[in-house]
């Protein structure tokens, strides 16, 4: 893009990418489960894998800053406009089984994931029962439970970098405690899945099983998890013996039943920024543990 300006980016788009669907002025606050922040220039959302592998090539060939939205869970927006394209690979919904595999597109939600596992008669999905996501961004964050996170289930996942098709092992992406390489700049298309036959009764029991551990955790506009656990001791448990439970930002504040979540009853993302770092200082100071967010920004900040 000329001097990085964004004049004309949307006609651009729709001019080189007819099928795909494309929004400007796009609200953050709407699609992202905090309920906060500014909007995007443009969202664009590819038809298909071939277009959703065409349109990250021109956006990393003309340095348009961009971020890829899943479910909008895990996720601050800022207040301020995004003077970028939000990516939604909401079409690329492909899911089959191959063997004991299931190869999925990263548009495939959770929910429709598990459904088809079940039907498939295929375990080792049931842990994420209830964690809203899309395949796409559990994989980027390495989502799960103590007992379970996609890098135990991913046997290859198909990604672009730096606006080239790529195929990586699961021994090749990164992973680790809500962590992997695709949080810089690796954008997953689809994923093969590596399941273990189970019966339906099974997978029932199992998922109702972790459906009611999460009926526990707080309600509201929150993003989940705002912290990664540290290396033995939980972060919830962290921030709750610093006192910090009901501490407020704004319309901001740390909830009173999990201690690692943090509601919004407002309109403004800088409550909920402001907070986190008082979090974070408060137990560096008190504690010695820095914590790492486990949230990711819009627009991108370096890992912390």
């Amino acid at each position: 893009m000329v001097n990085g300006k964004l004049c004309g980016l949307s006609a651009e788009l729709k001019n080189r990418f007819p099928d795909a669907a494309i929004e400007e002025n796009f609200s953050l606050a709407r699609h992202t489960t905090i309920g906060c922040g500014g909007c995007a220039a443009v969202c664009i959302e590819p038809a298909n894998e071939r277009g959703a592998e065409a349109v990250l090539r021109y956006l990393h060939r003309n340095a348009v800053p961009y971020y890829i939205l899943g479910a909008g869970a895990n996720v601050l927006p800022s207040d301020e406009r995004f003077e970028g394209v939000a990516v939604r690979f909401r079409a690329l919904r492909k899911i089959v089984r191959v063997g004991d595999c299931i190869e999925t597109g990263a548009g495939v939600t959770g929910g429709s994931l598990l459904r088809f596992a079940r039907g498939e008669e295929l375990g080792g999905l049931e842990p994420f029962t209830g964690i809203p996501m899309t395949v796409g961004g559990g994989i980027t964050m390495n989502a799960g439970i103590a007992v379970r996170h996609f890098s135990d289930v991913v046997e290859e996942v198909l990604a672009v970098r730096e606006g080239e098709l790529i195929v990586l092992r699961a021994k090749d992406c990164g992973f680790s405690e809500k962590y992997s390489v695709f949080q810089n700049k690796i954008a997953v298309l689809g994923a093969r899945l590596r399941l273990t036959p189970s019966a339906v009764q099974s997978i029932e029991r199992e998922s109702c099983y972790f459906r009611t551990r999460r009926a526990h955790l707080p309600k509201g506009r929150s993003m989940g998890c705002t912290f990664v656990n540290p290396e033995g001791i939980s972060a919830g448990a962290l921030i709750e013996a610093c006192g910090l439970k009901g501490m407020r930002e704004g319309k901001a504040f740390v909830s009173e039943r999990h201690a690692n979540f943090i509601i919004n009853e407002g309109q403004c993302a800088a409550d909920v920024a402001r907070l986190i770092q008082k979090i974070k200082q408060t137990v560096y100071k008190e504690k010695g543990v820095s914590l790492r967010e486990e949230i990711r920004r819009i627009p991108p900040q370096p890992i912390t």
